[in-house]
């Protein structure tokens, strides 16, 4: 089975942006061509979980995500939009699909602590992310058990929706947030991501976007994540 090297986070890019591609916006037809047809271009495969309770969608469930692993190297990032009742047995689950990295939400509350504890448990990188309406001082108590913060620039779990215009000040906020918790935390920016926007969020600190239509409808792909890696960082 096809895995990315054990220190495959701290390799990592830092002096560009990463391309992370939403396995929502694939062929779902023909997934494992689309992953052959990515996989030398994304830097993650981000598979969307949803549970039509925490958030308005029904996504994506282990198995699919133990076929992805079976076809690609690139690491795989889960992101879970569930319930506190079943978090911890969908960490195991995913852990088992092969997943590289897991990322609950700030907003699963009291759960959060026995996630991350398994997710340690499991050696699987862990990362949180935040609803567009949460304060990015909800993750602050967490730093020290993440490797990645996502911001949403969108609501949650609804595809093609413009860009919240408070998400780039929501990035430089959580940015220095990082910096002051003096550990390797990848920011993530995920909703809203266009051609018009990515050099927004790139400009405020985004370390990798999760890019949808923008890359999988791209007409020359090559080209598209070109651009994407050539994004100046925050001065």
């Amino acid at each position: 089975m096809p895995r990315p090297d054990p220190n495959w986070f701290d390799a990592l890019p830092k002096n560009r942006l990463m391309a992370e591609f939403s396995l929502w916006s694939a062929d779902l037809v023909r997934m494992a061509d689309d992953v052959a047809r990515i996989t030398s271009h994304a830097d993650m495969m981000h598979i969307d979980v949803a549970d039509g309770h925490f958030a308005p969608a029904m996504l994506f469930f282990p198995d699919l995500a133990a076929k992805v692993r079976e076809l690609t190297p690139v690491p795989i990032h889960v992101h879970l939009m569930v319930a506190d009742s079943i978090l911890i047995s969908q960490i195991d689950q995913f852990a088992d699909a092969g997943a590289d990295l897991i990322s609950i939400h700030a907003e699963n509350g009291a759960a959060i602590g026995p996630a991350l504890d398994l997710l340690a448990a499991r050696k699987v990188r862990a990362g949180m992310v935040l609803r567009v309406e949460s304060p990015v001082e909800a993750a602050r108590a967490h730093l020290p058990r993440l490797n990645m913060l996502t911001l949403l620039g969108t609501a949650i779990g609804v595809k093609g929706q413009g860009l919240n215009e408070a998400a780039p000040a929501r990035l430089r906020e959580a940015r220095a947030l990082i910096a002051k918790s003096g550990r390797r935390i990848v920011l993530a920016a995920d909703g809203g991501i266009r051609d018009t926007t990515v050099p927004l969020l790139r400009a405020a600190g985004a370390e990798t976007v999760v890019m949808g239509s923008l890359a999988f409808g791209a007409p020359d792909l090559a080209a598209r994540i070109a651009w994407v890696r050539s994004q100046p960082g925050p001065a």
